[in-house]
């Protein structure tokens, strides 16, 4: 089992917050802004980056050499640099950045869906400090519970524990992953994928169909990837349904539900689904890389002191 990872300091007031558009382009403001200011009532200074709406190239949110740069946490004579790396929205783009030498720092990294490529380019640094957790456009509209979380675990207060649904008993311990289904299935393979063996892995999806799920478990199955799993854990797959064949009798098709229980059944480990983690609200933030345990009776993902 990989040994858990050492964090960033915890967040103080006043502390510096970077905005980061490393995925899709950024349309409009408004949200961005609203989660701005959720950062600000915890006190943190957060930089004003209107340049960012707006900023494109192609679907992407400006060429690759810009996005790789809001990456850097900066620091001048005059100013600290940045401890809070906060990305502003998903999509897709920020796995193309990967193939650049991105910059060694000690600032956490926020976000959670296309960023999945930059968290996982951490853990497999060997870095802590990567936060599956809310985006900058998504952070306003997240529950009063899971505002809170996020912004105890910054400012390294302890989290309470998430509760779902057991599917598999048993009880494991490892470091904790969490990542985009999706994006996570295309790092297998590569130098940018963490070690996996003895992990509490916590997967959530969006808009994919059943068949892709079932096709993407399929591939960690014959790779061996989920075999190495101490424990897995599903979020929310929102609107992950077949809508080709909402018409036809339903032993025509899997559902999500029926397609993730069956392609871990038999792996021997505790299993939790319905974390509330992932494409809706509540996502609650995982530090990633921390000791994870993972209950499949009673259905609760907890935080270990190491």
């Amino acid at each position: 089992m990989a040994a858990p990872l050492s964090h960033p300091k915890p967040l103080r007031s006043g502390d510096r917050v970077r905005l980061v558009a490393a995925s899709s382009a950024l349309e409009t403001g408004e949200r961005l802004q609203l989660g701005m200011e959720v950062l600000r009532s915890w006190g943190l200074e957060v930089e004003e980056r209107p340049e960012l709406v707006g900023r494109r190239w192609g679907f992407l949110a400006g060429a690759d050499h810009q996005r790789a740069a809001d990456l850097n946490p900066g620091d001048t004579s005059s100013q600290a640099g940045a401890a809070l790396l906060a990305c502003v929205r998903g999509g897709w783009g920020a796995a193309r950045l990967l193939e650049q030498d991105l910059p060694n720092h000690n600032a956490w990294l926020l976000g959670f869906s296309d960023v999945t490529s930059l968290l996982w380019e951490r853990l497999a640094r060997g870095r802590g400090g990567a936060i599956h957790g809310p985006l900058l456009t998504t952070l306003a509209a997240e529950p009063a519970w899971s505002r809170d979380r996020l912004r105890a675990l910054l400012f390294g207060e302890p989290l309470p524990d998430l509760e779902g649904e057991g599917w598999q008993s048993g009880v494991a311990t490892g470091p904790l992953l969490a990542a985009n289904l999706t994006v996570a299935t295309h790092l297998l393979g590569t130098r940018h994928l963490p070690d996996l063996r003895g992990a509490i892995l916590v997967l959530e999806d969006v808009a994919e169909a059943p068949y892709r799920l079932e096709r993407m478990l399929t591939h960690w199955r014959l790779c061996g990837a989920l075999q190495q799993l101490a424990g897995i854990g599903f979020g929310n797959f929102r609107d992950c349904v077949d809508h080709d064949r909402s018409d036809q009798p339903s032993h025509h098709y899997f559902t999500a539900e029926q397609v993730l229980r069956e392609r871990t059944a038999d792996l021997g480990i505790p299993v939790v689904a319905q974390l509330p983690v992932g494409h809706w609200p509540g996502n609650g933030a995982l530090p990633l890389g921390s000791l994870a345990r993972l209950d499949g009776r009673t259905g609760r993902l907890s935080l270990v002191d190491s």
